[in-house]
């Protein structure tokens, strides 16, 4: 990057201008969360539809299909945080919108089977990619006190493409037009490509490289005047160590990274991507029918993004802490529904039962959305240091995606193994594991600076 991508002039700017800035740099890399999302369901659907051009495909070659992305993803989130913190932020984003493109329209034009499979790892990378540096790019740049909801952007985000694809799915069932439910994700791709070249770089990054008057510069676009010399000289005396891999894994950065990774491993072992994927299976075994299941699917995607968004509106108004405990304590009462459900009623669910299973199920999801959903997002892009931020960002989330692959190929054999009931409740089970470690270890961040939680998370383990 050079000086031609920060502002011209330092002069001072108008709240509502700076305002502006911080909302549209938000929403545009936000769209990468959009394409996570939405790259992450629409495979549910498009299974349906690709044996007939693609005909003697085997359950394991659609499974290889399904998971292949989530192999990508982890690659691709480990990648991109060595490559944030070496080359920046912005160049980043620029190069995940890239590899979306490349994937969704190498997918949507695959002749065989084998290129697709590629594709879809190709897309994983993208995904990865998008899951690590979103969240990173956005706590960088927007003000503490607004870094909670902006950060969460990414979440709704993410939320608002899962429902998408399932609407895209259901729209273009009749046409068995899977190649269309593939491509046309590479709109929002292209869009946020062609955004973020208006986009400035992350000022904290600027100042981890000695740019400080670049810094200084993107600072006057997205802080108030007053801020903008406390925060650089902040940045600047916590960014004096090296970055490297071995940084990362030193003893003195062991507590926080465990938080981080712990985080990443709760948020997926507690189930929720197996309702994202499985959600109209496990309807159609309550009792419903094909249609109905899927149309409960969608209902489940609309509560989804609308916990999501009084999610945005409480981060930082009650605080991290709050939303995550609450949110999953009711996670596991909803897995303890559902699982009861199951016991009582067996496989097949009728009735009252079946309507108490599909409860549960929005109730687990609507907590997930208001709780462990984004906060998890949003604590690893501030609790570590700015120097390694990237590189340990990158960690937690290459732990989300393995925990997410586990988790998602061992489904349906733990089902077959332990049932629908000892399923849901391990699942319940988990989540009050979680509980209690995030209750003992997760910290407050509400209206701290990432300097400050930065000094705070270190002072235990020696880091200062």
């Amino acid at each position: 990057m050079t000086r031609t991508d920060v502002p011209t002039s330092a002069g001072r700017l108008s709240s509502g201008t700076i305002h502006r800035h911080v909302l549209f740099g938000a929403a545009i890399t936000a769209l990468g969360g959009l394409l996570f999302g939405y790259d992450t369901g629409v495979i549910s659907g498009a299974l349906l539809f690709i044996g007939k051009d693609f005909p003697g495909l085997t359950s394991f070659d659609k499974e290889l299909l399904t998971s292949m992305l989530l192999i990508g993803a982890m690659i691709g989130a480990l990648a991109a945080g060595r490559i944030a913190d070496r080359v920046g932020r912005r160049p980043t984003v620029l190069g995940t919108a890239a590899l979306f493109v490349a994937g969704v329209m190498l997918a949507a034009l695959s002749p065989s089977y084998g290129v697709l499979v590629g594709a879809r790892v190709i897309i994983g990378l993208a995904v990865g990619s998008a899951s690590m540096v979103v969240p990173l790019y956005i706590g960088e740049v927007v003000p503490p006190r607004i870094r909670g909801a902006l950060v969460s952007f990414n979440q709704l985000a993410i939320t608002g493409g899962i429902l998408a694809s399932y609407l895209v799915d259901y729209g273009l069932a009749s046409r068995q037009n899977w190649r269309l439910m593939f491509g046309l994700a590479a709109i929002p791709a292209i869009l946020m490509f062609l955004g973020m070249l208006f986009q400035h770089e992350s000022p904290h990054w600027l100042v981890a490289q000695g740019r400080e008057d670049e810094a200084r510069q993107v600072l006057h676009r997205v802080r108030d005047q007053d801020d903008i010399e406390a925060e650089i000289a902040q940045v600047r005396q916590l960014s004096t160590r090296q970055s490297s891999l071995r940084e990362v894994l030193n003893p003195a950065m062991r507590h926080v990274m465990i938080i981080g990774v712990s985080l990443a491993v709760f948020q997926q072992i507690t189930g929720i991507n197996t309702i994202i994927y499985y959600a109209p299976t496990l309807l159609s075994s309550a009792g419903l029918g094909n249609s109905a299941a899927l149309l409960a699917n969608v209902v489940n995607g609309v509560v989804n993004v609308g916990m999501t968004i009084v999610a945005i509106r409480l981060l930082d108004r009650t605080g991290r802490r709050p939303l995550l405990l609450g949110g999953t304590a009711g996670m596991a009462v909803g897995m303890v529904l559902v699982a009861l459900t199951f016991a009582i009623g067996g496989s097949q669910l009728h009735g009252s039962t079946a309507y108490i299973a599909i409860a549960g199920l929005l109730l687990y999801t609507g907590s997930f959305a208001i709780g462990l959903g984004p906060v998890f997002w949003l604590l690893i892009s501030e609790i570590y240091p700015v120097k390694i931020r990237g590189q340990a960002m990158s960690v937690a989330t290459m732990a989300n995606w393995g925990a997410n692959f586990v988790v998602t190929v061992s489904f349906l054999t733990l089902l077959s193994a332990i049932g629908n009931a000892g399923t849901f409740f391990l699942f319940a089970g988990l989540s009050v594991v979680a509980l209690v470690y995030f209750q003992r270890q997760v910290p407050e961040t509400k209206n701290r600076s990432l300097q400050d939680i930065e000094r705070d998370l270190n002072l235990p383990v020696g880091a200062q």
